[in-house]
């Protein structure tokens, strides 16, 4: 019973959120908006893709159980880890039975039911702990990364290394089994095992051409993990732009998945950053620096469920262009997206198959900048 619950719910969440997109549109944004399809796999149709996923999800809920068990002193907390369990194995089950139970099946519908069913057994935030550890711990070498960086001798050399420092960051994700040993270590240790350049997708000289020739007006990004990732990979990229003259906004999921930065978080981060960073405070002073809730309750991103607010302040601040970072943002769902607005999508694929399946070994880099398209 409790199964087909957390069912219903999630069936519930997702008309709802689609529902969204037909009351306001993102015409700003998207190119084509009735056509915008946010996932990059159709695990239905793609049957190698499905079984490797529904198995690899299932492997994962391990993971999830002993990471609960270790981290609440809860004494209802493994009943409930073993319910959790319970409930995501019976989803699956039923998914490769009937692939079309939910109407879709992509990565983003599987990590949903996941949060789904965590949810259902009051795991509202698995990792809140940890995130707060890993931001407390990046916050306190912010400081010497900016001077770092600042002490390059050109622009150029600043912005590949704030470039790089995105994807080092990305690296530290609780969802990524292949980066699990590597969790415990800092940035310079993640930059060692990024793949060298050429990229899988290397758009970096595209990008840093583009800097040469444009100042946008305001950027949107769409920010995935907390703790190194956010605060020392994507902090001193967002520095960068302001001290050009880009506004930024920063989109941070409304609910907790994985390890990801909420916007609840990331505001907290950011007062404490704005402590260290004179930039940094002065944005955040003036408006220029703001944090705004995605409306997401998972770790992919269906801008279909953007919330409201954000798709009127995009419109209303001129965002001209759209920074989409980590696999769940950029290449699990949107990498195939068609926007309206200049872009970058971001993401180190640490995923073997997934690897494997774009041409390329594990830790390769997606660096995508696309100028914004045109209706023909």
């Amino acid at each position: 019973m409790k199964f087909l619950h957390c069912c219903f719910t999630y069936r519930w969440l997702s008309f709802f959120g689609r529902s969204r997109m037909d009351h306001f549109g993102l015409t700003h944004i998207l190119l084509e908006p009735d056509k915008y399809n946010p996932d990059t796999l159709d695990l239905v149709v793609d049957e190698e893709a499905r079984e490797y996923w529904l198995n690899t999800c299932e492997k994962l809920t391990e993971k999830y159980v002993n990471f609960a068990l270790s981290n609440n002193e809860d004494p209802t907390v493994e009943i409930r880890a073993l319910k959790f369990k319970t409930c995501y194995i019976e989803a699956l089950k039923e998914l490769r039975i009937n692939p079309v139970a939910h109407g879709q099946l992509t990565i983003r519908v599987l990590l949903d039911i996941n949060e789904t069913c965590l949810r259902s057994q009051g795991f509202f935030d698995l990792w809140k702990q940890q995130k707060k550890f890993e931001n407390e711990s990046a916050l306190a070498t912010l400081g010497s990364r900016l001077a770092e960086i600042d002490a390059l001798p050109d622009d150029r050399q600043r912005w590949i290394e704030l470039c790089k420092g995105v994807l080092a960051g990305n690296m530290f994700d609780w969802g990524a089994q292949a980066v699990t040993s590597m969790l415990d270590s800092g940035l310079y240790e993640a930059l060692e095992k990024i793949q060298k350049r050429p990229w899988l997708c290397d758009g970096l000289d595209k990008w840093l051409d583009k800097l040469e020739k444009t100042v946008h007006h305001c950027a949107a990004v769409f920010v995935d993990n907390s703790g190194v990732d956010v605060v020392l990979g994507i902090l001193p990229f967002v520095r960068a732009l302001l001290l050009r003259g880009t506004a930024v906004i920063l989109c941070a999921n409304e609910w907790p998945a994985l390890n990801d930065v909420t916007n609840v978080e990331l505001e907290e981060i950011l007062q404490h950053s704005a402590h260290i960073c004179p930039v940094i405070s002065a944005a955040l002073s003036t408006g220029d620096l703001v944090v705004r809730s995605s409306g997401q309750r998972g770790p992919c991103l269906d801008l279909r469920t953007i919330s409201v607010g954000l798709c009127t302040e995009m419109k209303v601040r001129g965002v001209d262009l759209i920074i989409l970072e980590g696999m769940g943002r950029a290449l699990h769902t949107n990498l195939n997206a068609r926007l309206a607005v200049d872009s970058l999508k971001i993401a180190v694929v640490k995923n073997s198959w997934l690897a494997q399946r774009l041409g390329g070994p594990l830790f390769s880099v997606i660096f995508i900048y696309e100028e914004k398209e045109t209706k023909t």
